[in-house]
């Protein structure tokens, strides 16, 4: 079917619902249509191979937003290494990157921050940061570091550590154990498979968890202990069921390009500060969710989209953004957004794209503009 834009405009929803007849539905209906070509939505269309073109209320932090190497040599403790630069006015910094290193280099002891990335690095041996035990930022990405050529221990004596960046590296295993001191960790574009469940036992400081673009299949109940974490991006995975159990504080949850089918009932509510929920390209279907999964009123972005969803899940009235393009869906259920429809009670959607679904556009109830009036974007 075409995809039809509509514009839904606040001011229509001062009538009643008795004011609205099947005339009258689709005067509403062409209106918005006229309304919407003269609109400055720039709409593209997209499919499963191409780059997703809307962009979302929140993006998620870039993966690899900072910069970090040493085979342990005979130096001084305050000396440079001569492959690396350790500028005069940030003395407690090296920089090591981009230089086709084959090693990690001597790290002095005064240092914070090191940076190895890019590099061809593909061994961590044990006590290479013993000397250094005050790093606060150890960065590592974009190296080909491997499980089976790390030290059991090497990152055990960094009491300081905050961020640990080893993207895009050649992991098949998590790290561990890792200092409670860690408060972000960057894991992405590895080769793990599975998170044990106490792979990140004690790190009660985490605050963002980047796993994508593995090939995990399992993550139990790793997440659980994690009281700090606000973030955890577990896209492009091949996780077939949803972690058991998220944390209190958890805001962002990104879940996108697996294969999970179902979400067990009150499964966010046990995350009262949840704002963005991520699951599109999945296998999610009705039958493997309860009627109130996404009811959950903290929620503002939810992207359900390219799964195999029939009908439109209840959802908050507090939602913003809903996306669900890509489904089954063949019918437009008012009672997913508005439980009671009436001039005091209505949706706070602003985005709802039900485009490539089965919706035909007579299926819109004509009490739609009075429950969605906020809403300033529709697409079906």
């Amino acid at each position: 079917m075409h995809w039809v834009p509509i514009l839904i405009l606040a001011g229509l929803c001062g009538a009643s619902l008795g004011q609205y007849n099947e005339e009258e539905d689709m005067a509403w209906l062409q209106y918005y249509m006229r309304q919407s070509r003269m609109s400055s939505y720039n709409y593209v269309p997209y499919y499963e191979d191409e780059n997703n073109p809307y962009v979302y209320s929140y993006l998620p932090a870039p993966d690899t937003e900072a910069e970090p190497g040493p085979e342990p040599q005979q130096a001084s403790s305050w000396q440079c290494p001569q492959e690396c630069d350790c500028p005069p006015n940030f003395s407690s910094a090296m920089y090591c990157d981009t230089r086709n290193l084959r090693y990690l280099p001597f790290v002095p002891s005064r240092m914070k921050y090191v940076y190895f990335q890019n590099n061809l690095i593909t061994a961590i041996q044990e006590g290479a940061f013993d000397n250094a035990t005050e790093l606060e930022w150890l960065v590592l990405h974009n190296n080909r570091i491997s499980s089976e050529k790390m030290g059991k221990r090497v990152f055990a004596k960094l009491k300081s550590l905050e961020r640990l960046y080893m993207n895009n590296n050649n992991l098949t295993k998590m790290p561990s154990p890792l200092p409670q001191s860690l408060r972000e960790l960057h894991l992405s574009y590895n080769q793990i498979s599975k998170v044990p469940s106490n792979a990140l036992e004690g790190l009660e400081n985490l605050t963002a968890l980047y796993l994508s673009h593995n090939y995990i299949f399992e993550m139990g109940a790793s997440l659980k202990g994690l009281k700090s974490l606000i973030l955890a991006d577990l896209s492009y995975n091949h996780l077939r069921k949803v972690p058991d159990g998220l944390p209190m504080a958890l805001e962002q949850l990104y879940l996108e390009y697996n294969y999970i089918n179902a979400i067990p009932n009150d499964y966010f509510k046990v995350s009262p500060k949840l704002l963005y929920v991520r699951m599109s390209h999945n296998s999610l279907t009705n039958q493997g969710l309860s009627t109130n999964t996404f009811n959950s009123s903290s929620i503002l972005e939810l992207d359900l989209s390219y799964n195999r969803l029939q009908k439109i899940p209840r959802v908050s009235t507090n939602l913003e953004n809903l996306y669900l393009q890509g489904n089954q869906i063949n019918e437009f259920s008012i009672s997913s957004f508005c439980t009671v429809v009436d001039v005091m009670n209505y949706s706070r959607l602003q985005v709802l794209r039900l485009d490539g679904n089965e919706i035909k556009r007579n299926a819109v109830p004509p009490d739609a503009p009075l429950c969605l009036r906020r809403a300033t974007i529709i697409e079906i």
